[in-house]
């Protein structure tokens, strides 16, 4: 993958623009992120107003350096600290306890804070010139897909976002692991490229989201049970049943998407197929990609292949499942119930 750098006037411009208030899209190796200075009341606000975000869902800050952690977080345990020599710079985030001086709306109004160091270069760039925290949720409107190319971003928001620095693709595809150190206890919330099997080589007590669930829990980015979601309906279908599907819903002429793991094996006219194929690092990378494309194609719902049950793509089955969710719940009440769950048997 080639390194994008921003250029001087265009760091200098984004500084300045962050630091008027004003948002700048960035990227990072995870996704797109809409940054704000996250010390600056009105540009955080600003945030939640473009992105139709509720002001209860927190936002994540993003450093260039874990030195200035403890600006965020008045307490840093000990899991934390390893966590973060390990993974940081990288696609971990960590909730801690907030200092004092974390703006509200930074928390969603709890006594937490979501922090991360990114490694995209130009990401390192923009954080290390501003000099400060830049709150950070992914590019996108609330609850959609979240943006792996600048384009995406200037779809979704055109000209309402001040500055948007395009680093090219964003090497991850899906948004970061999220862990929680607070209370001595350390619990996988959000899975991301970062594995549970990979934070249990650092933290061997990290709880999985499971265990997590029958515990009371900070709210934290892409936490709604409904999220991720194309504008067509998704639904999930089991691997051998998706070609009768896809057939049987375009025989009456209806056009019909398929996000799958391999090609289809026949050939249906109004069925728009996209073999995203089964290496779980490509599917990750492309899977936004992919399913901006076919929220394109004028279908009348996305059928998406269901993953492998293991570890290695918790990830994306978190994304589709909560995508899936989100589709039901806008769907017309007067569909076939079995597609309108989102989640066929």
């Amino acid at each position: 993958m080639t390194v994008v750098r921003a250029t001087q006037p265009e760091l200098n411009a984004a500084v300045q623009a962050l630091r008027d208030g004003e948002l700048v899209a960035f990227p990072t190796e995870t996704v797109y992120g809409l940054g704000a200075h996250a010390a600056h009341p009105g540009a955080l606000s600003r945030v939640f107003e473009l992105k139709r975000r509720p002001h209860t869902h927190p936002l994540i800050v993003h450093l260039d350096s874990p030195r200035y952690l403890t600006r965020w977080a008045r307490e840093i345990p000990v899991a934390a600290e390893r966590l973060a020599e390990r993974f940081w710079p990288g696609p971990l985030t960590l909730v801690l306890p907030r200092a004092p001086k974390v703006h509200p709306l930074v928390t969603g109004g709890q006594d937490t804070v979501a922090v991360r160091v990114p490694s995209h270069p130009m990401a390192q760039q923009l954080l290390t010139a501003f000099g400060g925290g830049i709150a950070a949720p992914s590019a996108n409107r609330y609850g959609r897909l979240s943006p792996t190319r600048a384009e995406h971003v200037r779809e979704e928001f055109g000209s309402e976002v001040r500055m948007i620095l395009d680093g090219g693709e964003c090497k991850v595809g899906l948004e970061s692991t999220i862990v929680a150190c607070l209370g001595g206890s350390v619990r996988l919330l959000r899975p991301g490229a970062i594995s549970l099997s990979q934070l249990r080589r650092v933290v061997p007590e990290v709880s999985d989201i499971a265990a997590a669930l029958h515990e009371p829990l900070p709210r934290v980015p892409g936490s709604n049970s409904a999220h991720y979601a194309p504008v067509t309906p998704l639904t999930l279908v089991p691997a051998d049943e998706i070609e009768q599907l896809a057939a049987a819903l375009s025989e009456g002429g209806q056009r019909i998407a398929v996000l799958a793991q391999r090609p289809p094996l026949g050939t249906y006219r109004s069925v728009t197929w996209i073999n995203a194929g089964p290496r779980v690092e490509a599917y990750a990378h492309d899977l936004y990609t992919h399913l901006r494309t076919l929220d394109k194609a004028g279908c009348v719902r996305i059928l998406v292949q269901a993953v492998p049950a293991d570890e290695r793509w918790d990830a994306v089955r978190d994304r589709l499942t909560r995508g899936a969710a989100a589709s039901a719940i806008e769907v017309s009440a007067d569909e076939d119930y079995s597609i309108a769950a989102g989640i066929l048997p």
